[in-house]
């Protein structure tokens, strides 16, 4: 299994006061849907950090993204080994399709990929 990218996600009551903060590091804005805001390295688009205020379609904010080639494997995965999902597997209108899981010590995993293959 592909791990594209790993991603913080800090809850955040003011997103654009963090764009502008981070912004002062050198990261940009690559994503923004009003509840989560992105922020990238425009040298390593992969280096990345989101704000959010609240998930628009889970019960739970998830505490990191990992992004996946293939999120259907990954699933499957999980759930041989009893995993916690704590958000079903599905496509989101924004273009991808995800599941949250919880790790060992409780957090919640938002696992991602881009592009739905359904």
């Amino acid at each position: 299994m592909s791990v594209r990218r790993v991603v913080p996600v800090l809850r955040s009551v003011s997103p654009a006061r963090n764009r502008e903060f981070y912004g002062l590091l050198g990261l940009h804005e690559v994503m923004d849907l009003g509840w989560i805001t992105t922020l990238a390295s425009p040298a390593n688009p992969t280096a990345q950090v989101s704000f959010m205020t609240r998930d628009e379609t889970a019960p739970v904010a998830p505490d990191v993204s990992i992004e996946v080639e293939d999120v259907d494997a990954v699933h499957a995965a999980v759930l041989a080994q009893g995993a916690e999902i704590v958000h079903p597997l599905r496509d989101e209108e924004w273009g991808v399709r995800r599941f949250f899981v919880r790790d060992p010590e409780g957090r919640v995993v938002n696992v991602v990929s881009h592009g739905s293959r359904h």
